[in-house]
């Protein structure tokens, strides 16, 4: 097996390392404090390929492959885990979906502007009323002629006040169970179609979270994605690509906190000696390492799988589970080694702390990796 990495892959991961040194890494603290959706920056790693990572270009992607989408997204999570996430759903909750599911005519208006990252994308799946049991989802669709009347409401959409399109699930079918659900591309701005306050998060706060709202909300019956009943069929496959992403994002904030430990372990002075000299220490940084680097090949494995397209569901989850909990671990031992000065606002740990919890839930908490892994080692399901 080779670990090195190819000429684009290595070109991906050097753009993305200097983006996130010298533009995401010195703003994402402000951007935190203040809310703020980094503009600029997403234009910067539209401008880099970075929007639409493994879409071919002909459908205005980069052409890449997963692998290098991955090393893409832990430096920018490295540098800024709130860019991490715009880019994640845009890559992985939207573009991937869409160029498996949409027919040729939609690609040119759905994901041809997407994953060049002229415009962003949102993906609709959860409700307030379901989380981890999706097929519960109460949105509805009914067909009125030529088109789709939708009702309901999605909730912690991420990139909803600054997504051009979403990709909405409903239940089209009310008797037939998961089978009765449809997914549909919903642009901004659709009447009928809302959004709720943005949510005050604990951390990932320098991108938008907010309620899906439709209330008699038309879209085109050329809207539907796949064919009706397909929805839940997309939603699973798009989440076990999904959590690459995530667990690729969790990778990122890890190595930030890890970093930022490691270097004020070697500045910090306590009796005499820096508190690297201390093997109390010097544990605790040797555990992160290699911490960071098993969920590095976990999740090169997942991603390396998904392009040689073979079964990749498990491995998904797998990396994902040991990422998210990677990086909890982690940033609570940097918080640990900086000590009274790991609790303030003026050191980025803290930020690291609170920004690395949402992994471990969205996108399928810990306890629902967990299941997914349990049923194909007990044989249940053939991934």
């Amino acid at each position: 097996m080779d670990f090195n990495l190819d000429e684009t892959q290595e070109m991906f991961r050097e753009a993305c390392a200097q983006l996130a040194d010298t533009q995401l890494a010195p703003n994402a603290g402000d951007w935190d404090q203040r809310h703020e959706y980094p503009a600029e920056a997403v234009a910067q790693m539209a401008e880099l390929g970075l929007m639409g990572v493994a879409v071919p270009e002909a459908d205005g992607g980069s052409g890449a492959d997963n692998v290098a989408y991955v090393i893409a997204m832990e430096e920018i999570s490295r540098g800024c885990a709130s860019c991490g996430v715009i880019m994640s759903v845009n890559n992985s909750l939207y573009c991937d979906p869409v160029r498996r599911y949409a027919t040729e005519a939609q690609k040119a208006e759905w994901l041809v502007p997407y994953a060049s990252g002229e415009k962003l994308g949102a993906f609709g799946l959860t409700e307030p009323g379901n989380g981890s049991d999706a097929a519960g989802m109460r949105t509805v669709a009914h067909l009125e002629g030529d088109e789709w009347v939708l009702n309901g409401t999605k909730a912690w959409i991420t990139n909803a006040y600054e997504a051009d399109g979403f990709i909405v699930f409903a239940t089209s079918d009310r008797g037939a169970g998961h089978r009765g659900v449809s997914a549909f591309l919903v642009p901004a701005g659709q009447p009928g179609f809302s959004l709720g306050k943005k949510e005050d998060k604990l951390g990932i706060r320098a991108s938008s979270t907010a309620q899906l709202i439709f209330e008699n909300c038309r879209v085109p019956r050329g809207n539907l994605l796949g064919e009706p009943g397909d929805g839940f069929k997309v939603a699973l496959s798009t989440l076990d690509g999904g959590r690459i992403g995530i667990a690729a994002q969790a990778l990122g904030i890890a190595r930030a906190a890890y970093e930022a430990a490691l270097a004020y372990a070697k500045e910090r002075e306590a009796f005499g000696r820096p508190i690297s000299r201390f093997q109390s220490i010097q544990w605790k940084l040797a555990d992160m390492a290699t911490r960071i680097d098993a969920a590095r090949l976990l999740t090169h494995k997942a991603a390396s799988r998904k392009d040689r397209g073979l079964p990749y569901g498990k491995y998904s989850a797998m990396a994902k589970l040991y990422a998210s909990e990677t990086a909890m671990w982690v940033t609570t031992q940097a918080i640990q080694v900086f000590g009274g000065n790991g609790y303030v606002t003026e050191y980025p740990v803290e930020r690291h702390f609170r920004d690395a919890k949402i992994t471990e839930i969205y996108e399928g908490t810990s306890e629902i990796q967990r299941i997914v892994v349990a049923r194909d080692v007990m044989g249940e399901h053939a991934n």
